[in-house]
């Protein structure tokens, strides 16, 4: 490849780069369940910019690309919630998700108030439901959307970074 997988925050200049990797990244998910209205892909620019205003936000770049994201942010109850892992196609199988999910785990817990990590995919996502439990997450509940979607939400306690090999 030549060039290494840099992790970082997400700075307000990468918002129109997590948009467009975001629309990329879920069609795959929009197709597994028929449904082009899901939320990453209707998300508005101001409202990326938003949440890179309020929580934490970190991307992969490889050179000034913009290659993979995540964002977190903990409630008052000490609950991290995780959400839109995302890894360009062409760059999927080459560790970086899960790379970015430890990387944003320990950034969390650092800030102090994180006790339990949870995050949420649909229960068809076979690939993200492995990535989750090899980073020690455990279904802790399910929830019907509609007739094509259950949504499984995973947890592990803060603390936890071991995974399998």
């Amino acid at each position: 490849m030549g060039m290494s997988v840099t992790i970082s925050a997400a700075a307000e200049q990468d918002a129109e780069q997590i948009l467009k990797l975001q629309y990329l990244c879920y069609q795959s998910e929009a197709e597994l369940y028929g449904d082009y209205s899901i939320e990453p892909l209707t998300q508005t620019l101001a409202s990326v910019r938003a949440e890179l205003a309020r929580g934490l936000v970190l991307v992969a770049r490889l050179g000034d690309e913009v290659i993979a994201s995540v964002r977190g942010s903990v409630d008052a109850e000490g609950v991290a919630h995780i959400g839109k892992l995302m890894v360009h196609p062409r760059m999927r199988s080459h560790g970086i998700g899960g790379r970015l999910l430890a990387a944003i785990e320990q950034r969390l817990e650092a800030a102090g108030t994180a006790t339990r990590f949870e995050l949420f995919t649909g229960g068809r996502s076979d690939r993200n439901l492995r990535l989750y439990r090899k980073h020690g997450y455990a279904p802790v509940g399910s929830r019907q959307v509609d007739e094509r979607l259950t949504v499984v939400t995973l947890a592990k306690q803060a603390g936890d970074f071991t995974t399998a090999t």
